[in-house]
């Protein structure tokens, strides 16, 4: 079993949707470390997670935390791949670890996708990966047409927009590399409402 699409998982936060995730070949798991959050995962608890998982990317995911405290911070956590930052001034201070690194960005309007078109070259330059989310822009054909252009460019992770019935769509037209999808709090331990995560998913899923 594989999946259509490349996809990573944000902010995991327990040992169900890691489980799931990870038997759905997903290709990413991302972890909130950032220790503010009310998602933030502790180095006990993502041990104990992970500790379960295999064939797959894990992610340590950051909002406004120093890149030395970052680096700091990691030496506590096994296993990490990547580093997911929100922050653009501290991208160059990370670029030169040892992690792949992922900026998100927030889009407010299609300005946005026009100044990281513009930066597009840098991004190249230093394989950095972009995930790009939104809560006010809807997909239509300049958005489209924008995220295929920066897309041809530089490897994205489409994380708005995404719905059952058009993923695969809106993939093929703006030929980015995946989509982000958020994890999710748990019902009661081992138990979670899996619909809106597994249908975009299953969607994806090809068939045996």
């Amino acid at each position: 079993m594989a999946l259509h699409s490349f996809v990573k998982i944000s902010a995991v936060t327990n040992l169900t949707d890691a489980r799931y995730c990870a038997g759905m070949y997903v290709n990413m798991i991302g972890f909130d470390l950032e220790e503010s959050s009310k998602n933030f995962t502790s180095p006990q608890k993502y041990n104990e997670i992970t500790g379960w998982l295999s064939g797959v990317d894990f992610v340590a995911e950051f909002e406004s935390t120093h890149p030395e405290k970052i680096l700091g911070n990691l030496n506590e956590y096994n296993g990490i791949n990547f580093l997911e930052i929100t922050e653009e001034i501290y991208l160059r201070m990370l670029v030169n670890s040892s992690y792949g690194i992922i900026f998100k960005k927030e889009l407010t309007s299609e300005e946005d996708l026009d100044e990281l078109i513009a930066k597009a070259k840098f991004f190249q330059d230093f394989k950095i990966m972009l995930h790009l989310v939104s809560e006010s822009l809807e997909i239509n054909g300049g958005i489209i047409q924008k995220l295929h252009t920066l897309a041809s460019t530089v490897e994205v992770l489409l994380g708005f927009g995404i719905e059952p019935e058009t993923v695969r769509n809106l993939l093929e037209q703006t030929g980015v590399k995946g989509i982000a999808l958020e994890g999710g709090d748990e019902i009661k331990p081992g138990l979670k409402d899996f619909d809106q995560l597994a249908e975009i998913l299953e969607v994806l899923e090809i068939e045996d």
